[in-house]
């Protein structure tokens, strides 16, 4: 069962990476017929800046994510020595080398992983979460996150992360041009006239790409998001052959409603936890899957 998921997921992730790209197309394809009056010169110019994105992150992911959310990396194990041992133990098992560990000074109960591969990866826990839950549900978590780990999670999510970045600067960079620049068409010539409809109309078309760009990268961002979480769930459980601890863990996230104080959007989908605890009405803008959906799988599955 829990291989056939791993499969589902995967595809989904193909599915979802290959709609980022056709945004990135169609957000260039704009660009060029708006700005150059060549489609492919916006094409190259928007696939240049994501492609550069997702190189800066990828190989500065850990450096990139932790100082956006303020995190401190531990130098030993005395600076926190339960939560350093349990990431030894778990990396053991999973058979990864040991993640950089990290601490946010948060009173919001989270955790997240980040990183390119096993080889350079790491985690992160809240103050408030270390505090908040005992040595078992503290394994469910890091459990949890050890698992984005060893399934390479954290890459799909660093390069999503970057991809989304990118849209969401190529919407910003169109909606700025929209504040010089208003078509206008002062020609009698009648193929000037159509013309410059034809740019009015690409200007709309601009101006709904610079509104909803954002929107749906985050969207797909979430996706891949909310499809991970339930493997890492699994695959974590499986880790500590206890899933009684993550499953009281993530009982104690649900009863938290304090959002984080320092979040950084672009990474909010890597946290076991919506840091900003938002929840809409039909799910569709959540950044996670609903906990209550999360503790019925894993109680379906180990039963």
């Amino acid at each position: 069962m829990i291989y056939e998921q791993i499969d589902r997921n995967k595809r989904k992730t193909y599915f979802i990476f290959f709609f980022f790209f056709l945004l990135l197309a169609a957000l260039g394809s704009f660009i060029g017929a708006y700005f150059f009056d060549n489609i492919y010169s916006g094409i190259a110019i928007a696939l240049v800046i994501a492609i550069v994105y997702t190189l800066i992150t990828y190989f500065q992911s850990t450096s990139i994510v932790m100082q956006m959310n303020g995190a401190k990396k531990l130098e030993s194990a005395k600076d926190a020595p339960d939560l350093w041992h349990i990431v030894e133990d778990l990396s053991m098992v999973a058979d990864i080398p040991l993640p950089e560990i990290y601490i946010i000074d948060d009173p919001s109960p989270n955790a997240f992983a980040t990183g390119r591969d096993p080889e350079h990866a790491a985690v992160a826990v809240t103050s408030g979460l270390y505090q908040m839950m005992n040595r078992e549900e503290l394994e469910g978590v890091l459990a949890h996150e050890i698992s984005h780990v060893k399934n390479y999670d954290i890459r799909v999510s660093t390069i999503s992360v970057a991809l989304s970045s990118a849209i969401i600067l190529i919407c910003s960079i169109i909606g700025n041009a929209y504040r010089w620049w208003i078509p206008m068409n002062r020609s009698n010539d009648r193929d000037n006239d159509n013309s410059g409809a034809i740019r009015v109309v690409l200007w709309l078309v601009g101006l709904v790409f610079a509104i909803l760009g954002p929107l749906i990268a985050s969207l797909v961002q979430m996706a891949i998001s909310r499809n991970r979480e339930y493997l890492a769930d699994v695959s974590g459980a499986e880790l500590t052959r206890n899933p009684q601890g993550l499953i009281n863990a993530l009982e104690k996230l649900k009863e938290s409603t304090k959002p984080m104080q320092r979040v950084d959007d672009a990474s909010a989908a890597l946290y076991i936890d919506d840091p900003n605890k938002k929840k809409h009405f039909s799910g569709l803008f959540d950044t996670h899957p609903p906990l209550d959906d999360r503790i019925a799988a894993l109680k379906k599955t180990f039963e």
